[in-house]
């Protein structure tokens, strides 16, 4: 009984704890900027531009314009592994 009680303090604490996790993930809009920032920082130091690379921004901003923050998230994200890149984690 008592380890009944226990398991039920414990849940009882947690659970607003990971609700509270849930509501400081990054809105797809602003992750969609975070992304075409980092790119934009990155690239313009390395001198890249007007190529696939290139392209490949170009059509995840267009993506994120249009509120397809999936797919602007993902092309970002790949561009950035292909370019070896590390992907910076989504900030609160």
């Amino acid at each position: 009984m008592h380890r009944v009680r226990d398991l039920a303090a414990v849940v009882a604490i947690a659970i607003p704890n990971l609700a509270l996790g849930q509501q400081s993930e990054m809105a797809p809009k602003d992750r969609c900027a975070q992304l075409l920032a980092y790119w934009d920082q990155r690239s313009a130091s390395k001198g890249e531009g007007a190529s696939g690379s290139d392209m490949a921004r170009k059509a995840a901003g267009l993506d994120c314009d249009n509120r397809r923050y999936a797919d602007g998230i993902k092309r970002m994200e790949d561009l950035l592994r292909q370019n070896r890149y590390p992907v910076p984690a989504p900030q609160p």
